[in-house]
């Protein structure tokens, strides 16, 4: 197969890297790849590499399963107790999601944890600022404050009857200085920076929660179906 120089327009093989005429260096293509495929499949033979992510689509599957997940995990859902599964389902079904368009349909484990890492990323970010936007509304919109307070109020009077029993069982000096300490987390607690500061610190550690469980989701995904594609195939 000939070539013609940009410069001096020649005619030149296309396996010569300079012009014999003129001397202009010339671009080059060794393709590695089998002679079935295209050359566009050529070009975009690193998309084929099964630990490299196209996040292009994997974008498009992580948000689409995010919405769902981070609602079903949200302070909004009935079912939000059951968070953790919900994201870890997310996650594998993104995975799958991203692996019918690929060739291979397959991809390394740590390729299906990063896909469902950005899945559990959107989805905590959603169920973060829902729950947070119930809180909200409860107290400054529905005028529930009162009843926050005082199911609250319960819940450190609780914490505090079980310390005490802890604290039954050291000596006297170390009882007393358990029992100032004690007086004074709960002051701290019952303030309302205490308050909202805790329940912010458990939206955050459940968030957290919930990005290992898609992380792991993804990777179990990835594992999974790429066993089972390679024994179909």
């Amino acid at each position: 197969m000939e070539i013609t120089c940009n410069r001096c327009h020649q005619a030149i093989q296309a396996d010569n890297c300079f012009c014999p005429t003129c001397g202009l260096p010339q671009l080059v293509y060794a393709p590695d790849t089998p002679d079935n495929q295209t050359p566009a499949d050529r070009w975009t033979g690193a998309a084929h590499d099964a630990s490299m992510v196209d996040w292009k689509p994997a974008m498009r599957a992580a948000l689409i399963l995010a919405i769902p997940a981070g609602l079903l995990s949200s302070g909004l859902s009935p079912l939000g107790f059951f968070g953790l599964f919900w994201m870890a389902a997310a996650a594998a079904w993104a995975v799958a999601l991203y692996m019918r368009g690929q060739h291979p349909a397959w991809i390394t484990i740590g390729a299906g944890a990063r896909i469902g890492l950005v899945t559990g990323l959107l989805a905590a970010w959603l169920a973060f600022t829902i729950s947070g936007s119930v809180l909200y509304v409860d107290r400054f919109v529905l005028h529930q404050s009162n009843q926050i307070d005082n199911e609250w109020k319960s819940r450190v009077a609780m914490s505090q009857e079980m310390t005490q029993q802890w604290a039954a069982g050291l000596e006297s000096s170390d009882a007393a200085e358990a029992q100032s300490i004690r007086s004074q987390v709960q002051v701290w607690m019952l303030s309302p920076w205490g308050h909202a500061g805790i329940e912010v610190f458990s939206l955050a550690f459940n968030s957290i929660f919930l990005l290992c469980f898609a992380a792991c989701g993804g990777a179990l995904g990835a594992r999974f179906l790429a066993r089972t594609r390679r024994t179909q195939t």
